[in-house]
C-alpha cells in the first residue's frame, strides 16, 4: 500500500505521461465524484483538446461550471463542453461523441437497496447504457474506451453487482465488434472510494457533525477494499496508458475492516450492529477463482485478461510485461495483502480529504 514517493504515503497509480494531451476526453457520469475530480485534474495536469462533461442533471452541471470557473482561468474553462444527455439515449450519445478520442464512461445507479427496490431502471442504465455507449464508440470511431466498474460485479450477489458484471462483458467483447474502426475497451475494477457520495464516510462524518455518540455498523466482522478518488483518477489515467483492449484492470490496494472505519472516524465511541442489508457480502471480492486463469500480475495492479479475442492483441504474460497469477488465486477484501488497523485507516482518510 505505501509509497515513499507519494506524499501521502499511499500508492501512487500516476501515469508515466500525460496521455489524455491533445485529446478530446467525454466522460460519461461527469458531475459525480469520480468525473468531477477527474476534470479538476485533467484542467491541474494535463492539457486535453477538449473536455465533454455528459450528464443529465443540470442543476449539477451549473454548480459544476461555476465551482470550476472560481479555480481555473478563462482559457482553460473555454475547453470544457456540458453535454445533458442519459446513457440511456443511444442517439443523443452519438451525437455527443462526434469527434471524441476518448470515453471514460462513469455514469451508473450504484445503490444497492435502490436497485433491488427498482431493477428495470438500473438494469436500464448500467446494462443498456453500456450498449449504448459501445454502439456510440463504434458509430464515431472513438479511440479508446474505459468503462469505472466495482469489486460487486465479480461474483454478484446483488442486481447493482450483476448489471455491472454485465456491463463489464459488453465492454470487453466490444473490442471482437471493432474491426478495422480501431477502437479499444478496457475495464477498470475496484472497492469503495473514500470520500465519495456513496460510500459509509460521509454517513458516518454527517453523525459525527450531529453529535452521534454511538456509530452503526452492519457486521462487526465485515471488510471492504478502499482507494481515494485521486488514487481512482490516476489509476484511470494509467490504465489508459497501458491498455490493449478486452482488461478488467484491479489495483492493488488496502482493506480493512468496518470496525476500524468506525473507529478512525469516531475514536472511542461504541458500535451498534445493525445487521447486514439485503445483498451485502461479508467480504467484496475484485477477483475469483474462476478469474485466476486469465490473471496476470502487473506489479502495482492486476489486469483479468479476455479469452476470447478475434482482434490483434498480445497478452501482457506473453511479451514478459506481466507474470500469470496461480490457478485458484482469489483477491479478496479478507484476504488482500494490505490491511488497515485503524491508524492507517485514518490516514487514508486524511490522505482522502486533502
Amino acid at each position: 500500500m505505501y509509497d515513499a514517493a507519494s506524499p501521502s504515503g499511499l500508492r501512487s497509480f500516476a501515469p508515466k505521461g500525460r496521455p489524455l494531451d491533445g485529446k478530446a476526453v467525454l466522460i460519461t457520469g461527469a458531475t459525480g465524484s469520480f468525473g468531477r475530480r477527474m476534470v479538476r485534474t485533467l484542467l491541474e495536469r494535463d492539457e486535453p483538446r477538449k473536455i465533454i462533461i455528459f450528464s443529465r442533471d443540470e442543476l449539477k452541471q451549473y454548480e459544476m461550471r461555476a465551482e470550476l470557473e472560481e479555480l481555473f482561468p478563462k482559457e482553460k474553462i473555454a475547453r470544457l463542453r456540458f453535454f445533458l444527455g442519459d446513457v440511456r439515449d443511444r442517439s443523443r450519445l452519438e451525437l455527443a461523441f462526434r469527434g471524441v478520442d476518448v470515453v471514460i464512461h462513469a455514469a451508473a445507479l450504484k445503490q444497492v437497496p435502490a436497485a433491488e427496490y427498482n431493477p428495470s431502471e438500473c438494469i436500464q442504465t448500467n446494462v443498456m447504457g453500456a450498449e449504448n455507449v459501445v454502439w456510440a464508440c463504434l458509430r464515431n470511431g472513438v479511440q479508446r474506451v474505459i468503462a469505472l466498474s466495482t469489486d460487486k460485479a465479480c461474483s454478484p450477489i446483488n442486481l447493482y453487482g450483476a448489471t455491472k458484471l454485465a456491463s463489464d462483458k459488453t465492454f470487453v467483447a466490444a473490442n471482437n465488434l471493432a474491426g478495422d474502426i480501431g477502437t479499444r475497451f478496457a475495464v477498470v475494477r475496484y472497492g469503495n472510494v473514500a470520500g465519495s457520495r456513496g460510500s459509509v464516510v460521509p454517513l458516518f462524518r454527517r453523525l459525527l457533525t450531529n453529535g452521534a455518540t454511538e456509530l452503526p455498523i452492519t457486521d462487526p466482522r465485515m471488510t471492504r477494499f478502499w482507494i481515494t478518488l485521486e488514487q481512482g483518477v490516476d489509476f484511470v489515467l494509467s490504465c489508459l496508458e497501458t491498455m490493449r483492449g478486452g482488461e478488467i484492470f484491479v489495483p492493488k490496494i488496502p482493506a480493512t475492516t468496518v470496525t476500524a472505519l468506525a473507529e478512525a472516524m469516531g475514536p472511542g465511541l461504541p458500535h451498534r450492529v445493525v445487521g447486514i442489508r439485503p445483498g451485502e457480502k461479508l467480504h467484496e471480492m475484485m477477483i475469483s477463482a474462476d478469474d485466476s486463469r486469465t490473471t496476470v500480475d502487473l506489479g502495482d495492479r492486476y489486469a483479468i485478461e479476455p479469452d476470447f479475442v478475434e482482434y490483434g492483441r498480445t497478452g501482457f504474460s506473453e511479451d514478459g510485461v506481466g507474470v500469470r497469477v496461480p490457478e485458484g488465486f482469489a483477491y479478496t477484501s479478507d484476504g488482500a495483502g494490505d490491511t488497515l488497523d485503524t491508524g492507517g485507516m485514518a490516514e487514508l482518510l486524511e490522505a482522502a480529504r486533502a
